[in-house]
């Protein structure tokens, strides 16, 4: 019986025009500007495929096309576990990118800094998370691919050339450890205390189930986020997601030239 994924596969790929993406690119919060920068760009609904979201926050489409010569999809929008669609939301997206001959999954954000020097619209490179959430995507699955090992699971040679197209660029890239927390309330000062104490210095909503989802069918992972804000208790201020979108613009910009600074040189291999 063919799954809900090879099912969403095959609507994508009548929409592709022969396209067969070599990376897939989630977008975050306010990080729409990448879009902008794919040739010819083809559009699909979420709602016109088959097992994709119904999201309450991002609008939902998939982007199709060529970014600095190399073939993406970029997901416009993603679904968040505090919306009450479960761990698994992002599930088909993503299961789908790799039926549709995806090999790579550059996830971006929009996240709370715990450092003060990767302040607002500033750019962070994921080394590793904290599953603060303490709930899992994979929860239900069957046979030993549950059990996936998440050791490198922000791939070290994607993160060495990130950082090499950020030098390429001229922009700097902080480098730093994700938490995951549930929302989708901000956290409280003393969850950014712990947070610390725990090793973490990014913090968000989001990215860590799409991790795991993504080595489940063997993706290759990377990670950005883009600073929105000084975390909870660091500034005195009160979050709003208002504040999280309008920095996430000042970001997008250093985020989409990174990335086709990324794509450029990924070309060449």
């Amino acid at each position: 019986m063919t799954s809900i994924a090879e099912q969403a596969a095959t609507e994508i790929a009548k929409h592709a025009r022969g396209i067969i993406p070599k990376i897939g690119i989630v977008l975050g919060s306010g990080l729409d500007e990448v879009v902008e920068q794919i040739d010819e760009p083809i559009a699909i609904d979420y709602k016109s495929i088959p097992g994709f979201p119904a999201l309450t926050l991002h609008k939902g489409q998939m982007v199709i096309g060529h970014i600095a010569g190399t073939p993406v999809a970029c997901l416009v929008g993603r679904a968040h576990y505090y919306e009450g669609l479960g761990a698994d939301a992002m599930s088909v997206p993503v299961r789908a990118l790799a039926a549709i001959g995806c090999e790579m999954l550059l996830i971006t954000n929009a996240a709370g800094s715990l450092r003060e020097e990767a302040g607002p619209g500033s750019l962070v490179l994921i080394t590793d998370h904290i599953n603060f959430a303490a709930v899992s995507p994979l929860f239900g699955e069957s046979g030993n691919e549950r059990f996936v090992d998440l050791t490198d699971a922000y791939d070290p040679i994607l993160r060495d050339r990130l950082l090499v197209a950020a030098k390429n660029a001229d922009i700097t890239l902080h480098q730093g450890v994700y938490i995951w927390f549930s929302g989708p309330n901000f956290e409280t000062p003393a969850e950014i205390r712990a947070a610390r104490i725990l090793g973490a210095d990014v913090v968000g909503m989001s990215t860590v189930p799409e991790v795991i989802l993504a080595r489940h069918v063997g993706l290759r992972v990377a990670a950005l986020s883009a600073i929105v804000n000084l975390a909870a208790g660091m500034t005195g201020q009160p979050s709003s997601h208002n504040l999280t979108v309008a920095a996430g613009g000042r970001a997008a910009k250093d985020m989409a030239r990174l990335i086709v600074s990324y794509l450029e040189a990924e070309g060449q291999r």
